[in-house]
């Protein structure tokens, strides 16, 4: 039996990853000066922040709807027996609702609410594909996903509020607050929703330092797999404080670095870094 694994491209995996577990990828659109491109198709990352950084409006998103997972369905059932498809959390987005109604008309397809985003994400999109590597049966595993996705930890430090700002989802006051006192907030990813988790202060880099030091300081309750770095675009010199600080512990067999996708990068913007795992 052939099993694909499909994800909307918020799981923000990269062409390598993608390549390499051979999952099928849902571009959600991306509005910039009021014309529609495709997330990591027709748009990167740093398409928007020129355009934001020459005066442009910031940019917004938008779900791929019925039709497009129709059509996406569709094809990927010429190829194979049955789909999995995970996609960003229903508090982010109406991707999990269209995705659903369309999988209505497809047999096969099974449609699994991630109940997160970027590499939060992708980890349950490679652990679908482990899955399916193991022989898994996809209904088994679509159901053991679900089951998983409370056990998925992300979060993230932003080096700057303004791109939260500008999208109305951070009041100016507090931006210039957390500006002025050097605040460098985390944001993690709670019951599928986000929520500000702890300020650290200082410069990004002593900041990342601390912030990896507390996500992983319980370490043996973490699944030893995989971990990623995920970011929206940072200095060398934070990408390797952050690697440098996951390494030491010896413990992970493989720390995979990815960019995040214009999706979170457009609410986010540059300078944001993550460290994500998966709890035993």
């Amino acid at each position: 039996m052939k099993i694909l694994i499909s994800a909307d491209s918020t799981c923000d995996l990269g062409p390598v990853l993608t390549r390499r577990y051979d999952v099928r990828i849902m571009p959600l659109y991306v509005n910039k000066g009021g014309k529609m491109f495709r997330d990591g198709v027709d748009i990167q990352p740093n398409d928007l922040y020129a355009h934001v950084a020459n005066g442009g409006d910031l940019c917004s998103t938008a779900a791929a709807n019925v039709a497009d997972y129709l059509d996406f369905f569709t094809e990927l059932r010429k190829e194979a027996d049955a789909v999995i498809h995970l996609c960003i959390s229903a508090h982010f987005s109406s991707t999990y609702q269209n995705a659903c109604i369309a999988a209505q008309e497809v047999d096969g397809v099974y449609v699994v609410d991630s109940r997160n985003l970027s590499t939060g994400h992708g980890h349950l999109v490679l652990m679908a594909a482990d899955a399916v590597k193991a022989g898994g049966e996809p209904e088994a595993i679509a159901a053991q996903l679900r089951k998983d996705t409370d056990k998925v930890r992300a979060s993230f430090v932003l080096e700057q509020l303004a791109y939260m700002r500008k999208g109305g989802r951070c009041s100016t006051v507090a931006a210039l607050g957390a500006n002025l006192l050097n605040l460098k907030p985390s944001i993690r990813v709670t019951d599928g929703a986000m929520a500000v988790a702890k300020k650290y202060r200082g410069n990004m880099e002593k900041c990342i330092r601390q912030y990896v030091n507390d996500e992983l300081a319980d370490l043996e309750a973490i699944r030893p797999d995989r971990v990623f770095i995920t970011h929206s675009g940072v200095t060398d010199m934070i990408l390797q404080a952050a690697q440098q600080e996951v390494e030491k512990r010896h413990y992970f067999k493989e720390i995979l670095i990815t960019h995040a996708g214009c999706t979170v990068c457009s609410h986010c913007g540059p300078g944001t870094l993550g460290v994500l795992y998966v709890m035993k």
